[in-house]
């Protein structure tokens, strides 16, 4: 078993948590998303982010309006739904679980071996 993989698919897992939580603090262009992924050492590319945030709109978690730019042509904004709200209040919860339930388990495994 190779470690990349097993580390891809833990940053997969908390990839749309993340884009979430980014898109909640207000209006986002999809560059500065992946910018602010990138820096946080969470790797994703264009061809994974946009379908993801298709299928947030769809699931009317995320909307967009497009602005006009004064450097090219007009940009997408995402914002948070009501709805996406909700449900990042939900995954909040879940994320708070998981750390929880993650520390219990680690921190018995430390002990242990010990």
């Amino acid at each position: 078993m190779k470690l990349e993989n097993t580390q891809t698919q833990m940053r997969k897992g908390i990839l749309e948590y993340c884009i979430l939580q980014i898109i909640a603090r207000g209006e986002v262009y999809a560059s500065d998303l992946l910018r602010e992924l990138t820096d946080a050492k969470i790797m994703i590319v264009e061809g994974t982010l946009y379908p993801l945030l298709t299928r947030l709109r769809k699931a009317e978690l995320v909307e967009y309006k497009w602005v006009e730019s004064l450097s090219g042509p007009p940009r997408k904004y995402y914002t948070l739904t009501k709805d996406g709200n909700s449900f990042l209040d939900n995954l909040d919860h879940t994320w708070a679980d998981l750390v929880k339930s993650t520390k219990l388990i680690t921190n018995r495994t430390k002990k242990a071996n010990k």
